[in-house]
């Protein structure tokens, strides 16, 4: 036995790590055991309906209709007027509206929308020029010049302190005509909100997580290009959120965009609109997968059927469980997966699950419930339909169509402990999707992997890492661990547990996935478990096990 780590490989980093995936995961941040969050934010915005075409009829009128709608009841709260607002800067660089679009002023929007009960958001760039000034179909000109870059406390005062918003989205076009410093950037606008007004709701418009600094700085921030009204669509964008849990939660959450609900017959957002199934696939993997939800389409002509939908109570207490987390990947067979995630009480006997199949051809599903920890019967109830399915045992075996999910509540007997963790679920601090370091740590796709996920560019710095916040055992007590790896040759895996380095000992590989198994001690409840090496590259990680002894 060594008293190092010393992982041995054949080769050096794939090629195939080309056909990486800058999407990440895992079973969630720590947190306080009885902890309560504030959750995701509910409410309307305009852009995916109107673009810059907005006016403050237009504004007042949507907010009423969430009132007359029943929206505000179901949890819909805010009104977040987005791009097209702009008018002109003065002299003094204070911002006007456009006055052909609100003749009024704000104020008189912005007090609409309170005395309904409801809270007012608003909209800028982190850069000088607006989205809408620089898109080809929008060509706003008012809003060049329109952006914060330069006028952060001076642009803070009147949004919050005068005209009275609650919210802001801060886009990035003009920052990234300018190759701003993203980090920079949102932090130093947060800064100067905070002088203004403490408690500003703020969303970071990148397009891409943007890295774990954002927790500092925003309550959402999206990890997507934009959505369109299209299955292709809708299924990349789950597809960037798939492995994220581990950034989201304590009231702060990965955004999954706008939603494209209820543009079956008013489609002004690209594609042509989503079918009833694809529509509710849609709202039940954003409820589960705890992104902010905010409805784009025009409320006045939204389908009844959208309208069922977007009010559905049991979808909604999801998204809204006072516990705050997003559901992971815990099964990736053919094309499905199966996501969960407590709910109501954390390690408690309810749990939350997604099926979903992207494909274009139905997807057979058989979940054993030893991979959501569950031991006995267990209840299962369809979210969707309102529908109690029965118990079972042993397993759960669903055929669902293509362009589908089937979002389900189960409640076990028994709460077992989880046996395997992928590496897809760790926190990475330094994970970025923004795709500018070239060998920035990441979730690869590896198709001989467990859950077909790894993590790779582990290492190299003491600060690159994997960490699994919340390795559970429930009486603590000695553990074989046995950590499946790949490519590694010449590279050294460091392992430490609840900050105590661990031993394990010199091997050589004959191919290119091995694993090692080391014993280890783990205390009652959860246990943090990283993995790196702080002057070299880690080897590809793919999951662990752990057996009680």
């Amino acid at each position: 036995m060594k008293t190092r780590i010393v992982l041995v490989f054949f080769t050096v980093f794939m090629a195939g790590r080309m056909m990486s995936i800058n999407i990440s995961g895992s079973m969630g941040n720590e947190r306080p055991e009885k902890g309560i969050f504030s959750p995701p934010l509910m409410g309307w915005s305009s852009w995916n309906a109107f673009r810059v075409n907005i006016s403050e009829d237009i504004i007042k009128g949507q907010a009423d209709y969430l009132i007359s709608k029943g929206l505000k009841d179901a949890g819909y709260k805010f009104v977040n007027i987005d791009d097209g607002f702009f008018g002109a800067r003065d002299k003094s660089g204070k911002m006007h509206v456009n006055a052909g679009r609100f003749p009024n002023g704000m104020e008189p929007v912005v007090n609409h929308i309170h005395h309904l009960g409801l809270k007012a958001g608003i909209y800028t760039d982190a850069g000088n020029n607006t989205c809408g000034s620089m898109a080809a179909e929008d060509q706003d000109k008012s809003g060049v010049g329109a952006g914060i870059y330069g006028h952060e406390l001076q642009d803070a005062e009147l949004y919050f302190s005068e005209w009275g918003f609650d919210f802001i989205k801060i886009d990035y076009c003009g920052g990234t005509y300018l190759g701003l410093s993203e980090e920079d950037r949102y932090t130093s606008i947060r800064s100067n909100i905070d002088k203004v007004k403490k408690g500003i709701a703020l969303n970071i418009c990148r397009w891409a997580f943007p890295g774990t600094w954002a927790k500092d700085v925003a309550d959402s921030w999206r990890i997507s290009g934009d959505i369109n009204a299209h299955w292709n669509s809708l299924k990349y964008v789950v597809g960037k959120n798939l492995y994220l849990s581990a950034y989201a939660g304590d009231g702060h959450y990965n955004d999954m965009d706008m939603m494209v609900i209820g543009f079956q017959n008013n489609s002004k957002v690209g594609g042509t609109g989503l079918t009833p199934t694809e529509e509710e696939a849609h709202f039940g993997l954003w409820c589960i997968m705890s992104s902010p939800l905010l409805i784009g389409c025009d409320l006045e002509r939204m389908p009844e059927s959208s309208l069922k939908l977007l009010t559905n109570k049991e979808l909604i207490a999801l998204n809204q469980d006072p516990l705050g987390l997003q559901a992971y990947v815990v099964q990736h067979d053919n094309e499905g997966y199966v996501l969960v995630k407590d709910i109501e009480q954390k390690r408690g006997k309810v749990r939350a699950v997604a099926l979903y199949n992207p494909a274009d051809t139905p997807c057979s599903f058989s979940v054993p419930f030893s991979v959501l920890e569950f031991e006995g019967k267990v209840k299962v109830r369809d979210l969707v339909k309102h529908t109690d399915l029965g118990s079972f045992s042993g397993s759960f075996e669903q055929k669902i169509p293509a362009h589908s999910a089937m979002i389900l509540r189960m409640e076990g007997q028994t709460r077992i402990e989880p046996v395997l963790y992928e590496a897809e679920w760790a926190y990475l601090p330094l994970f970025n999707d923004l795709g500018k370091a070239p060998k920035g740590i990441l979730y690869a796709v590896d198709e001989k992997a467990s859950g077909k996920m790894k993590v790779g560019y582990c290492g190299g710095s003491p600060e690159n890492y994997a960490e699994w916040k919340e390795v559970y055992s429930k009486e603590g007590g000695h553990y074989d661990m046995t950590i499946f790896y790949s490519f590694g040759n010449n590279r050294k895996l460091e392992l430490t547990v609840n900050g105590q380095k661990q031993m394990l000992e010199e091997l050589g590989m004959d191919d290119n996935h091995s694993k090692i198994t080391v014993p280890i001690e783990l205390k009652p409840g959860y246990n943090i478990i990283r993995m790196g090496n702080n002057y070299n590259w880690a080897p590809d990680i793919d999951c662990f096990t752990l057996t009680k002894k």
